[in-house]
């Protein structure tokens, strides 16, 4: 966000991907413009800027929450996941790479906020039913795809878990 005359600015520390960040923001900054402007995290994505969409989706803490309503200095201390932190290292995460074998996105702008809100929802249920899933992501929009392949890959990425690799006895 480019600086608004007038307006005080504040020093705000937070980890981001695992790394301490530290900087001055505007006390009225969004959560989305600092990631996007000062980190230059350009993975999330502003869409709505109202929360519907879900385009924004970060993991604070490791719960999803919608960057575009979120204040910046709210952060303060806390461990914020954008989607540049969920891949590990050179490797996709199981959810990006069954989103990828899947074809689960077309334009492809929905997709960081669908992959952080379903690592969410992979850590809390390993193996999530349809329905899970489909509830998990009641509050993410995709305006290309019937969400069938979207669902799809969150299903071959639970059957990837750690705990079912190499456990079928169907060989």
């Amino acid at each position: 966000a480019t600086p608004r005359p007038g307006i005080p600015k504040k020093i705000l520390r937070m980890t981001v991907n695992g790394s301490p960040w530290e900087g001055a923001v505007d006390q009225q900054a969004l959560l989305l413009d600092v990631l996007r402007s000062q980190l230059g995290l350009t993975g999330t994505k502003r869409g709505c800027d109202m929360g519907t969409c879900a385009c924004c989706a970060v993991l604070v803490e490791g719960e999803p929450r919608m960057a575009c309503l979120q204040l910046a200095l709210e952060m303060e201390g806390r461990e914020i996941t954008t989607i540049e932190g969920i891949q590990d290292g050179p490797l996709l995460s199981e959810l990006q790479q069954a989103w990828a074998e899947c074809g689960a996105s077309q334009c492809g702008f929905c997709t960081p906020g669908f992959i952080v809100v379903g690592e969410a929802l992979l850590e809390r249920t390993p193996k999530p039913t349809e329905q899970e899933v489909r509830e998990a992501l009641a509050g993410n929009l995709c305006r290309c795809t019937g969400y069938v392949k979207i669902v799809e890959a969150f299903m071959r990425a639970s059957q990837q878990d750690g705990s079912a690799a190499g456990s079928s006895s169907d060989g």
